[in-house]
Order: C-alpha cells, then sequence, then structure tokens
C-alpha cells in the first residue's frame, strides 16, 4: 500500500459526498488510502479493495510469527524434524 500523500489524500466529508466517483477513482488507481475528516478530525478511511486484503493478509502473518515466537519462548516449539516429519505425514494422507 502506497503511504497517504497529506496535501491529496485528506478530504472532508462534505466534499467526499460531492465527489465520490472521482474518490473512488483516486483511490483505485493511485492505491493511496483516503482520510476523510468530518469536523476538521479524522473520521473514516477509505481504500481498494485489493489494498485493503493485502494489508489483512500481512496482519494475519505477523499475527502468526507473533504467536510462533511467545511459543518459541515458552518452550512450546517442536524440532524441525518433527515438524517435517508431520507436514510429509499429512501430504502422503491427502
Amino acid at each position: 500500500m502506497s503511504r497517504i500523500q497529506l496535501d491529496q489524500d485528506i478530504k472532508p466529508l462534505s466534499e467526499f459526498r460531492s465527489s465520490v466517483t472521482a474518490f473512488l477513482k483516486q483511490v483505485r488507481e493511485t492505491k493511496r488510502p483516503l482520510l476523510i475528516t468530518q469536523h476538521g478530525k479524522g473520521s473514516a478511511v477509505l481504500m481498494d479493495v485489493s489494498e485493503y486484503e493485502a494489508l489483512q493478509a500481512r496482519l494475519e502473518l505477523l499475527e502468526d510469527i507473533h504467536a510462533a515466537e511467545t511459543q518459541l519462548a515458552n518452550s512450546e516449539g517442536i524440532e524441525h524434524e518433527d515438524a517435517k516429519a508431520q507436514i510429509l505425514n499429512k501430504l502422503k494422507t491427502q
């Protein structure tokens, strides 16, 4: 996901309402999120669907890595050879 550009990607709700189609096109083309403000404060973020899905996938991966690191720190992991054998056994049974 591209970083937000403060001079282009922050819009008040009133401007967003009057130009929804143009802002949807902007988000789709630039792949940058659009920050919508209400009464001068951030209210919502509009982002491209594919960028949102990619962001979710990255978040899930980071959560998995964190869980694995926590398990290893608590001596809850298994040896590499044991993990490899478990995976190979599962693949054979499929």
